[in-house]
């Protein structure tokens, strides 16, 4: 069937089928969004956005871009605008990308970076970390990954939650002559960024995202910030009208108006601290974190998917990784207080349960 189908999209099966959305009962800590409400002037913002719902949006993004420019300190020619910061994920892999080629990236990583790659014909070469807060600079320079088309930096990582200091990602980018993509989708929360990096170095190229930060992951407003020559290939193979017209308002209201986000950002940062250390207490270990989420080691005797089903049957979601090393851990987003009460006494509750031996099913 199909047999005009390329041999690429022939490899790619139909997805499974989606999960319905939880409903408002459960606590979602899965997928790292900002729990909080848009402020209201930024939701004012949307509704005033839907009376021109018959209008397409603006070509080419321009007052988003320009709010962007100027907020970010850059020219609007350095900046692209898109339905989330994966869609300029994409566009890089199709600009950059050939046939036969390979991009590198740091492991474990963003898991979609696999299917870009082979969507494009092309190697991902995953290259693990030994030192989690560290580069491997050497071998991204002169190992095998050194013919690699551009090299992927998440910063903060996910789903390690490591920050890498920026004098780092700067000597890869010094001495290297690829393209770097530098993921910054987790910075707010972070101690610094490269954003002063931008100016020194036409071969960066930094992703943002208002889906973490700003507590609008439904609405999809991302970023590329970069040379213009790099900028303006992007946007040269950019849908038409690729966002909508509540996109655009909100991003625009976001840019103007960051300041009144900083409680929102404090309250995570503390969220995590005190998470972190309760979670000690209760027998797992949550790792230092410079981003909106925590990974935690859980005990001894279950693998994190046992953990993950245990929650998932009080109603708490949170994530889990097969990847080599994550095997015992889970991934949990922090949110509103109230929701990370809940999991705190989900996981005493499902700890006293685990050392009487009842299983997961009848949790």
């Amino acid at each position: 069937m199909l047999s005009s189908l390329s041999q690429t999209a022939r490899q790619l099966n139909a997805p499974p089928a989606g999960r319905t959305a939880p409903d408002a009962t459960y606590v979602k800590l899965d997928t790292n969004e900002n729990p909080f409400p848009l402020p209201t002037i930024v939701w004012q913002s949307a509704i005033i956005a839907l009376e021109r719902q018959y209008l397409y949006p603006e070509d080419d993004n321009l007052s988003l871009r320009e709010a962007a420019a100027n907020a970010y300190g850059v020219a609007t020619d350095h900046v692209i605008a898109g339905n989330g910061s994966s869609e300029i994920l994409g566009l890089i892999y199709r600009a950059f990308l050939a046939p036969g080629e390979s991009v590198a990236m740091l492991s474990p990583g963003f898991s979609f970076n696999r299917k870009l790659a082979m969507l494009q014909g092309a190697q991902l070469l995953e290259v693990r970390c030994d030192e989690p807060q560290s580069l491997p600079i050497e071998q991204l320079l002169l190992g095998c990954e050194k013919a690699a088309k551009f090299v992927l930096v998440a910063n903060p990582n996910n789903p390690t939650r490591t920050f890498i200091p920026i004098a780092d990602i700067e000597r890869l980018v010094a001495e290297s002559d690829r393209l770097v993509v530098l993921d910054e989708a987790y910075v707010d929360f972070a101690p610094d960024n490269g954003l002063r990096l931008l100016s020194r170095y036409p071969t960066l190229l930094i992703l943002r995202t208002f889906s973490k930060s700003y507590a609008a992951a439904g609405i999809r407003v991302g970023f590329g910030l970069g040379h213009p020559e790099l900028i303006g290939r992007l946007r040269n193979i950019q849908n038409v009208f690729n966002m909508n017209v509540i996109g655009h308002a909100v991003g625009i209201s976001v840019l103007a108006h960051r300041a009144i986000y900083e409680d929102n950002h404090r309250h995570i940062t503390q969220e995590r601290e005190r998470v972190a250390s309760a979670l000690s207490q209760l027998g797992l270990s949550a790792t230092p974190s410079d981003a909106n989420f925590l990974l935690v080691r859980v005990p001894a005797g279950h693998d994190g998917r046992w953990w993950q089903l245990a929650l998932e049957r009080q109603k708490i979601l949170v994530a889990f990784f097969p990847d080599e090393g994550l095997e015992d851990c889970i991934r949990v987003s922090i949110g509103t207080k109230t929701q990370m009460d809940a999991i705190l006494a989900a996981i005493s509750d499902i700890s006293g349960r685990s050392k009487m031996g009842i299983s997961p099913a009848a949790q």
